[in-house]
């Protein structure tokens, strides 16, 4: 089975390359853009928002 092929560009460093399940480490261009990454990770620089509509909060104390 032939799988496609195609250019994209790396989420860290923004270069070209070709996405291809013999990339270990796609969707990076390379180990290190995929280090970089999980350093910001790491670093708390990104951010997941969370609904704000929710009322009870699970590291207060039950009674």
């Amino acid at each position: 089975m032939n799988t496609p092929i195609f250019q994209t560009q790396c989420p860290s460093c923004g270069k070209q390359h070709t996405y291809s399940i013999d990339n270990p480490n796609r969707p990076f261009c390379s180990e290190r853009c995929q280090l970089i990454d999980l350093g910001r990770w790491a670093n708390e620089e990104y951010t997941i928002s969370a609904s704000s509509n929710r009322t009870d909060d699970l590291d207060s104390p039950t009674d």
